[in-house]
Parts: structure tokens; C-alpha cells; sequence
């Protein structure tokens, strides 16, 4: 084979894999993630599911909380593995698994907008974007990648389905929504317009203009079928978690985070949410827009991408905050550039076509540098962003303490730990006041206050330590009697309000006061508490849709056919390959 017919070849899809795994797999098995923001959220709900996989009640944060408040798949498959390999390995594993299953779901996505070429350098370069390095091994956010991948991976089942009549797709594109809802809502939410609504312009374009053998009204008439399909699936799913919603709504002062700032006013807020996750995307930037909209069918693809591109800005525009109304201080906008990354993925394939058409080797060359860059940027990012999650404290001495001699009849709160807090929750018998989960919080005195976590109350300003005093004034009422200080900044306060310092741990890193007055805890009756019903369907059918999903991939073969793939070579004028 010559260079130049190697060039004009579609890259096979396993080699990409192989790729993704080349490149992810050391850093994961390495545990790279262990010290981002999320990692130990994750392995706490994770290790709950071990040892109560039907009771979602969680007693260790907020005085008790329910689990029903997060979807729970990657945590109940962490907890699986986890009786092979531990809990901060099956994280690993899983965040593993989600990161080979992009780069398929963005091939299989992009070949309906392009060809297998154009795809499969879209597929290659989503192994090397910024924005999924960021979530991994920065924002640790595992449900958003997995959620991302099992949806992309639904959509062709979805575009076949309408233009097709396939069942097998249907069947198929239906279990994996499930699936992907299952692993995280939010995804599914904002991918019904964001993500799927350009697949079903492009569907019925293809229809109108005689592409593929459906009709506009056939097209329109099975996405309602599969839509109401999916709804009622993700209803009967994750039921649980909409009668949470339903019974406690979000009732709390707005929790200030960066994803929602103005970038044009904080340089490094700038850097951390846009120049990091897009990295060389923004050079292809003009491509996108050029191509896009120059190509009819196109169009759509570029609709959702500007979309998603404004949402990720955040509070740089007033348009999310128009659009989304209350909801807008809820939710963080780093997911939405990360999606914004994955739609541009199929034009940006079309881009390195071109440029190896022209190019050829100094084109792969550059095309390489750029990839390469972009990854280790965001990961030299992770060292150098000054916002970055301090480094990892060694809370061993305190999860002994608090199970030893009944410390643990006592709730514990901790002080300037960060995401270590979720990792001593792990490990400890004890309960405490405080959390790592904002949606889950009921206690007044978090509720009333915008701030986040207790262990971080200074980074919230008068915020975070007027709801530190407000709760260490109610210390008796929550049998809180044990705090564990990793920062100076708080003692003063502790001794002001009449704590006294009664052991050190590792060389006086950790502080450990205490409050004499204090009676065991017991309790807090909620209304929260989810009835043992909803525990066994929150116990089986997120994990079965998920085994279900991946039991007709591998044994109900079919046909991905995409008929209409855009032709390359001639971006002025809409011609397209039969």
C-alpha cells in the first residue's frame, strides 16, 4: 500500500481503541483521577451499594441522606468490582471502560454526518481532547463521561431507527438510553435537544431529499415512538430519583462555581474552562463554522455544536441563564464543553481529511503535535492550575480514631480536608453533619447558606462560615462531638466557641477537638427515608438495563448502515456520496 492510498484509508476502529487505551490506561491503572475533585465522591456512594446495594439510605453525610438523589450505575458497577480488585481500582476499571467507549460512540455518531474517514480521525482525536482529560483527571467526573459515551453510542441506533425501521435498532438504541440515563440524568436531559434533536433534523432531511427509503412524516412519526419509549423507560429507571425530586425539590442558596463565571474576567478561570478543554479545537474554530454552515446537511450538527459552545461559557453570556431560569445556578458548565467537543468531533474529522489530502505527511505530523499537546496541556494543567484540589492528606489516624473505643456513637465533622472528606467517610463507621453532595444536603444550616461543604466553609466567605457557626451551635442537637482541623485557619473559632483540642495525628498535621457537653446521636427522623420498594427497584434496574444493553450488542448483531455520508472533497457545494 502507498503512502498516499494509506492516507485516504478510514483508521479501523479497534486500532483507535487501542489507542485510547494506550494512552488512558497507564494514567488510570496508575490512578492518575485519585486526586480530583470527584474520585472519592464516587467511591463513597460506590461503597455504600457494597455493603446496603438495596437501601439507599445513606446515614454517613448530612445526618442521612438518599441515594436516590444521584444515578447510580457507575457506582453500583464500581461496587462490583470492587469485591475483585477494591473500590479505588473499580473506579479505575470503570472510569476505564467509559473512556474506550468514547471514542466508538464518537465514531458511530460522526458517521452519520460524514464518512468512515472523516469519522474515524473524529474518533482518533477524541481520545486526545482536553475537555475529556479535564473531567477525568481534573473534575473526576465519571458519570458525565460514561452518560456521554453510551448516549453517543445510542444516537446511530436512533438515526437508523427513523430512516430505517429497523427493530434491532430500535431495541437497541432504547437499552442504551436506559443505560445512559442510568448513568447520569443530566445528560440524557440536555442530549434530547442538544445531541438528538440535530439527529432528527438530519433524519428528516435525508428523507425529503429521497437519501434514505423513509418518509419525512415515517421519520417524525417513529422518533415520537422511540422518544415516548425512552421517557417511560428512564421514568420506570430512575423512579426513585424523580419522586425524591418531586417530594424534596432543590431549595437552598445558590452555591457560587466557577463553570458560571464571566471567562472575559477572570484570566485563569478562562484558562481552566475554556483554553484547556478545547486546546487546539479553538484553531479549528473558523473550520467549523465554515464547513458547517456551508453544508446543508451539516447545518444542524452546527446548530447544536454553537449551542452547547454558548452553554459552556457559562455566565460569560446571558443566554444559559435565560434559558435555563432557577435551574441555571444548580447545575456547572464544564459538562456542556465537553459536549460542545464531542459534537465538533465529525466537522473536525472533515478538517484533518482535507489537510491530508493536501498535506499528506506534514499534515499527520502537525495533526499529531496538535493532539499531543492538547492532552498534555491539560494534563501539566493539573500541577500548575492554582485552583487545583490540595494535595492528598493521609486521613488513616483519623478513620482509626473514629473506630475505636465508640467514637463512632458520635457524628465527626472535618476541617480544611477537601475531597479527603468523602475518603474518611468511606472507611469510617462514624456518621457526620457534613457532605460532599450538594443536591442531597436537607440540613437547614447548609440549606440556608450559599456555600458548599463545611470542610471548605472559608473558601465560601461569610457564606461558608456563617454556616460553620450555625451548625457548630446545634453541635448537641446532632451529637456532633469530634472535629478534625488540616488547616489553622479554624482553630480559633473552635476554641472561641468552646471546643478543646484533645490529640494530634501525624506530626500535628490533623487536630483532633472535641465538645464535652455532647450526647450520643441518634436519628434525624426524614420524610426522605426512600420505602423498601424503591430500594429494590433502584437495586435492579439501573444495573439491568445495563447488563441487558450490553447482552444485545454482543448477540443481536446488525448492520450499522449510515447511506449519506457528506462528501469532503468539495466543501462549496452540497454534493454527497450515494
Amino acid at each position: 500500500m502507498s503512502t498516499a492510498e494509506g492516507y485516504s484509508r478510514p483508521i479501523p476502529l479497534l486500532a483507535i481503541v487501542l489507542v485510547a487505551l494506550a494512552v488512558h490506561g497507564p494514567l488510570l491503572l496508575m490512578q492518575l483521577p485519585a486526586g480530583s475533585f470527584d474520585t472519592n465522591f464516587h467511591i463513597f456512594f460506590a461503597s455504600h451499594y457494597v455493603h446496603h446495594w438495596f437501601d439507599p439510605w445513606n446515614e454517613k453525610w448530612f445526618a442521612g441522606f438518599s441515594q436516590t438523589t444521584y444515578p447510580p450505575l457507575t457506582h453500583q458497577w464500581i461496587a462490583l468490582l470492587s469485591n475483585v480488585v477494591g473500590l479505588k481500582m473499580g473506579y479505575m476499571l470503570v472510569q476505564l471502560i467509559a473512556v474506550l467507549l468514547l471514542p466508538v460512540g464518537v465514531f458511530r455518531f460522526a458517521r452519520i454526518w460524514v464518512d468512515e474517514r472523516a469519522a474515524s480521525y473524529a474518533a482518533l482525536g477524541s481520545v486526545f481532547l482536553g475537555a475529556l482529560a479535564f473531567l477525568v483527571y481534573q473534575a473526576g467526573q465519571l458519570a458525565t463521561v460514561a452518560s456521554a459515551a453510551l448516549y453517543l453510542n445510542a444516537l446511530p441506533y436512533f438515526y437508523e431507527w427513523m430512516t430505517e425501521a429497523s427493530g434491532r435498532s430500535l431495541i437497541k438504541g432504547i437499552a442504551i438510553s436506559w443505560t445512559a440515563a442510568a448513568a447520569h440524568h443530566v445528560t440524557l436531559i440536555f442530549g434530547l435537544v442538544l445531541f438528538a434533536g440535530p439527529v432528527l433534523w438530519v433524519a428528516c432531511i435525508d428523507a425529503r431529499d429521497e437519501r434514505v427509503a423513509a418518509s419525512t412524516t415515517g421519520a417524525l412519526s417513529r422518533a415520537i415512538v422511540f422518544a415516548i419509549v425512552v421517557g417511560l423507560g428512564v421514568g420506570a429507571v430512575l423512579g426513585p430519583y424523580w419522586l425524591s425530586i418531586l417530594q424534596h425539590p432543590i431549595h437552598q442558596v445558590p452555591i457560587p462555581h466557577d463553570s458560571r463565571a464571566n471567562l472575559l474576567l477572570n484570566s485563569i478561570t478562562a484558562v481552566n474552562y475554556f483554553v484547556i478543554p478545547y486546546g487546539a479545537l479553538i484553531l479549528a474554530l473558523p473550520f467549523i463554522l465554515m464547513r458547517g454552515a456551508s453544508l446543508r446537511r451539516l447545518r444542524p450538527l452546527l446548530l447544536g455544536f454553537w449551542l452547547t459552545f454558548i452553554f459552556g461559557l457559562g455566565g460569560t453570556t446571558p443566554l444559559p441563564r435565560w434559558l435555563l431560569g432557577r435551574a441555571y445556578e444548580i447545575l456547572t458548565f464544564e459538562r456542556f464543553t465537553f459536549w460542545a467537543t464531542l459534537m465538533a468531533m465529525p466537522i473536525v474529522g472533515l478538517l484533518a481529511a482535507d489537510l491530508l489530502d493536501r498535506f499528506r505527511a506534514k499534515a499527520a505530523v502537525g495533526l499529531s503535535l496538535a493532539a499531543v499537546m492538547t492532552i498534555g496541556a491539560a494534563l501539566t494543567w493539573l500541577t500548575a492550575n492554582p485552583y487545583r484540589p490540595a494535595g492528598s492528606v493521609n486521613v488513616d489516624s483519623v478513620v482509626a480514631f473514629l473506630n475505636r473505643d465508640g467514637h463512632d456513637t458520635y457524628r465527626y465533622l472535618t476541617l480544611g480536608f477537601g475531597s479527603e472528606l468523602a475518603k474518611v467517610s468511606t472507611y469510617t463507621n462514624a456518621t457526620s453533619v457534613d457532605g460532599d453532595y450538594n443536591s442531597a444536603r436537607l440540613l437547614p444550616e447548609m440549606t440556608h447558606y450559599g456555600a458548599a461543604q463545611l470542610t471548605n466553609a472559608k473558601f465560601y466567605g461569610s457564606a461558608g462560615m456563617g454556616a460553620l457557626r450555625g451548625m457548630l451551635d446545634h453541635a448537641n442537637r446532632y451529637g456532633l462531638k469530634y472535629i478534625f482541623v488540616h488547616d489553622a485557619y479554624y482553630e480559633p473559632l473552635l476554641t472561641f466557641v468552646g471546643w478543646r483540642k484533645v490529640d494530634t495525628f501525624n506530626n500535628g498535621e490533623i487536630t483532633a477537638w472535641s465538645k464535652d457537653d455532647v450526647p450520643p446521636a441518634h436519628k434525624i427522623v426524614s420524610d426522605a427515608v426512600p420505602p423498601a420498594w424503591q430500594g429494590l427497584l433502584w437495586g435492579t434496574l439501573p444495573i439491568g438495563v445495563s447488563l441487558l444493553a450490553l447482552f444485545l450488542e454482543l448477540f443481536l448483531p446488525g448492520g450499522r448502515r449510515m447511506p449519506v455520508p457528506v462528501e469532503i472533497s468539495a466543501p462549496a457545494e452540497e454534493h454527497y456520496v450515494a
